[in-house]
């Protein structure tokens, strides 16, 4: 199974987009799935459903910083190094997808959304970019950082 059907797997078992991409990696972060997932949540439905970056760039840069990430401040080199990678993919997943917002790519209005997650049903799941989102930025995500 590649890291795009395992990110869809997990969206569809009920964890948020950006929990379903970043513990897609979670073998090769060295974690549990379910740790993965506690560190991912609040980035769901653009950031704690405020609907701003997209939860699935949220989860696939979250696996750039544990992968890829730099531990020292005064490592300039390796902070330009990771901010061009982030840069890289999120540029690609915009070209693919045509927004990194979530909110855009649920063709809402700022502020508009109902304040409770969602039941999630196959109606949800075939209504919502959500799955795309998920498989597009753990394609990304495999394509940069393995």
């Amino acid at each position: 199974m590649d890291r795009a059907d395992r990110a869809e797997e997990l969206f569809r078992k009920g964890y948020n987009c950006s929990q379903s991409v970043f513990a897609a990696f979670a073998d090769v972060l060295g974690m549990s799935v379910e740790e993965a997932a506690k560190i991912a949540s609040p980035f769901g439905a653009g950031f704690g459903k405020l609907r701003e970056v997209c939860g699935a760039v949220s989860g696939m840069t979250l696996a750039a910083g544990y992968l890829k990430g730099y531990d020292d401040p005064a490592d300039y080199e390796s902070k330009k190094d990771l901010y061009r990678l982030i840069q890289k993919m999120c540029a690609e997943f915009e070209e693919r997808k045509g927004t990194i917002i979530c909110r855009e790519l649920l063709g809402l209005k700022k502020g508009e959304d109902q304040a409770e997650p969602s039941v999630r049903t196959e109606e949800y799941y075939q209504s919502r970019p959500c799955i795309g989102a998920c498989r597009t930025a753990a394609e990304i995500a495999e394509k940069y950082l393995l």
